[in-house]
């Protein structure tokens, strides 16, 4: 049970890190570029819910594999930071 929340929670993690890439490096240049703010839009809606259930599962991981208040700070930390989550996701597989 703990290994499959910890691997959820990394799986999400790496879909959320590569929406936020998109985010920034695809659709904000396609919005302030070439001016289609439908990019932003569907993209940032796409990351804002990928965001939401990143932090359920960090939620829910943090509990089950007892990690420390001090990591569990480092994952969400590191999901603000732009390749923050694919620097973290070797320290999470640990776990698994």
């Amino acid at each position: 049970m703990i290994k499959n929340n910890v691997k959820r929670f990394r799986q999400i993690g790496m879909i959320e890190g590569y929406s936020f890439l998109i985010l920034l490096f695809i659709a904000m240049p396609i919005k302030y570029i070439l001016g289609y703010p439908i990019a932003v839009k569907i993209v940032g809606m796409t990351h804002g819910i990928l965001f939401i259930v990143f932090c359920l599962l960090l939620a829910k991981a943090w509990y089950d594999a007892r990690w420390s208040f001090k990591e569990s700070t480092l994952f969400f930390v590191a999901s603000l930071v732009p390749f923050g989550t694919f620097f973290t996701d070797k320290k999470i597989k640990v776990y698994e």
